[in-house]
């Protein structure tokens, strides 16, 4: 029996590199504008992110800061100050491997309603569970934050941030740079579609049949039946 070998793990410089690719992306998809947000991946035991006050237009891969995951610094910069909630997660959730937080438009309108999106749509099944939840409102760069961050994000992958956003995490950093567009593309249809009036919600059966066609999605061909 063979198998296949697991990827070689990225080079700090190949890391440095994605994680500034990524916070520009972000900026260039409107997720984030100016110094709001921040993104980070594993590295070394700790993790790699953004320096506060990072701006997309200027951003140096050379400039993202070194932590453990106890927030201590290694080396030269100034952390994000949501370096708390990143490392919570990184501690909590080892299948985490990159974190992103965004300010992004619709994600913040909704979080400012301080309730979960309901499963209006079946791609929330790509997220981990039936919807996406949202943290309890504490204040930016708090231990409370972080805390409540990582106990949305049970069984999930990503949530909203009450009065604040979204965060999300994933297997490498541009699975979550894509997470965080698609979560923030469904936020804006859930908000249309509730203009119209309460969408119809799927229910946890729907649900688990999409999250089952969805673990052999990409591998092989799917069957018609449903």
């Amino acid at each position: 029996m063979t198998t296949t070998p697991s990827p070689l793990p990225l080079s700090e410089d190949a890391l440095r590199q994605a994680l500034a690719a990524g916070y520009r992306r972000l900026a260039q998809l409107g997720l984030n504008n100016g110094s709001a947000g921040n993104i980070s991946c594993r590295f070394d035991g700790g993790a790699l992110i953004s320096p506060t006050g990072a701006d997309a237009d200027t951003i140096d891969p050379r400039a993202l800061v070194s932590i453990t995951l106890d927030g201590e610094t290694r080396g030269a910069g100034i952390p994000s100050s949501e370096w708390a909630m990143h490392t919570a997660i990184y501690r909590r959730y080892p299948q985490a491997e990159a974190v992103v937080h965004t300010h992004s438009d619709a994600c913040v309108a909704l979080s400012a309603q301080r309730r979960p999106i309901p499963a209006f749509h079946y791609m929330l099944a790509g997220f981990g569970g039936d919807d996406i939840p949202c943290a309890q409102y504490a204040t930016f760069g708090t231990d409370a934050l972080a805390q409540s961050a990582v106990d949305a994000l049970e069984n999930r992958n990503a949530c909203l941030l009450a009065n604040h956003g979204m965060i999300c995490h994933a297997a490498t950093v541009e699975k979550a740079v894509a997470n965080a567009a698609k979560l923030e593309t469904l936020a804006r249809q859930y908000w249309m579609s509730a203009q119209l009036g309460a969408p119809v919600i799927l229910d946890a059966r729907e649900m688990e049949t999409v999250r089952q066609r969805y673990r052999g999605y990409g591998k092989s061909r799917l069957s018609t039946r449903g």
